[in-house]
């Protein structure tokens, strides 16, 4: 007599749900805005997985702050920024300097004048002038124009995705605009008044003191659907870098994102910044950026803290304190050469890969990845392995 067939086919099922596990690729999201979603994103298209953006959606200063007062849309400056880090895809120098399109496509245009203009450079290019155009980046005109088509950010983010080669897919934390409100210390003695509120991304950025807290308005924001999913569908999300209170911890302030991060079982990462931030998190330590986390989404599990060896003071407090919320620390260089504090997508890159036990891209790679610097040798990342699960 044979064996079990039954058994048979449902180990062989099981054997085969394993080899599609390990062959296929990782699905990363990260979430935060601006110069440190950048740079995080900058640092996944290296690596061979699947990229979503979350990004939030508070900006009220410059172009961004312009275009949601006159026209109502979703602040664009945030969502261009990652569509930028994300893009592989170029303009032909032709069709940028009027050139007929069907010049190109015969084939009358010189080789010189075919000499690609990347997709990035003309998302992040602000007009010049002093008209009513003036400051606002083409990224932001298009992305505009294409909301207002669609009537829908995600469907309009997704075009623009697709126009650019985006290397992932760029969401809003929230289909709405929203504002931030914090409450933000006085540092001088003499100060009668020690706590202010106060109202907008771009004032909190640019006020004087301390912020001990943000909110935002509304406080029931609804969570961009699709965000949610690819939460609940990610092996690994990060947080950070970026500035903390402005573009890292609003995510948690969505009551859908603050669920499906608390829910999730992909495993989560924190990038600590290479400074504190002017205004936001002066003289924080790493453990204070941490600890405003757990503040901020009481309920949130960090596994994996990643930080710059040079940027952590006291490597013993903050393994101590990743130790005591069972997260793994990884302190790595992933600082760019000076001027400058900047990290570096090449070393980042490695950090991220070393966590969460990614491959390098072997795909193919533009200009722009052949150009992003590598340490010739590269320092091990220095690792902890994880206690007993915990908050942190």
């Amino acid at each position: 007599m044979g064996g079990d067939p039954i058994g048979s086919a449902a180990s062989d099922s099981a054997a085969r749900d394993s080899l599609i596990a390990q062959s296929r690729r990782l699905s990363i999201v990260a979430l935060g805005g601006g110069h440190g979603l950048y740079a995080s994103l900058s640092a996944l298209r290296l690596l061979d997985t699947d990229i979503t953006a979350v990004v939030t959606v508070a900006d009220d200063g410059g172009s961004s702050g312009r275009i949601r007062r006159e026209l109502g849309v979703l602040p664009p400056g945030d969502l261009r920024m990652a569509l930028a880090a994300l893009a592989t895809g170029s303009v032909p120098n032709a069709v940028c300097t009027g050139s007929a399109s069907e010049a190109v496509s015969t084939g009358s245009v010189p080789e010189e004048a075919r000499q690609a203009l990347p997709w990035a450079t003309l998302l992040q290019h602000r007009m010049g002038g002093a008209g009513a155009l003036a400051g606002h980046p083409i990224g932001n005109l298009l992305l505009t124009g294409l909301m207002e088509l669609h009537d829908d950010g995600v469907t309009a983010l997704d075009a623009l995705a697709g126009l650019v080669g985006a290397r992932g897919r760029v969401l809003p934390m929230s289909p709405r605009p929203l504002d931030l409100v914090a409450e933000v210390a006085s540092v001088d003695p003499d100060d009668p008044v020690r706590l202010r509120t106060i109202r907008g991304q771009s004032a909190i950025a640019a006020t004087s003191g301390r912020v001990r807290s943000v909110r935002l308005i509304p406080e029931d924001a609804p969570a961009c659907a699709e965000a949610v999913q690819a939460i609940a569908d990610a092996d690994a999300v990060i947080l950070g870098p970026g500035s903390w209170f402005t573009s890292v911890i609003p995510h948690l302030l969505v009551p859908g994102l603050a669920e499906a991060l608390t829910g999730t079982n992909a495993k989560l990462m924190t990038i600590l910044n290479l400074e504190p931030q002017v205004g936001e998190t002066d003289d924080f330590s790493p453990e204070e950026h941490l600890r405003v986390l757990r503040e901020h989404c009481p309920g949130l599990r960090v596994d994996v803290v990643i930080a710059d060896t040079d940027a952590v003071t006291d490597p013993l407090g903050l393994r101590r304190y990743t130790d005591s919320c069972g997260a793994r620390l990884v302190l790595a260089s992933i600082a760019a050469p000076r001027p400058g504090a900047r990290h570096d997508p090449g070393k980042l890159s490695m950090a991220i890969a070393d966590a969460v036990a990614v491959r390098k891209a072997e795909s193919k790679r533009t200009a722009r990845d052949d150009a992003a610097p590598r340490p010739a040798t590269e320092q091990p990342a220095t690792e902890q392995p994880a206690t007993e699960q915990g908050v942190c």
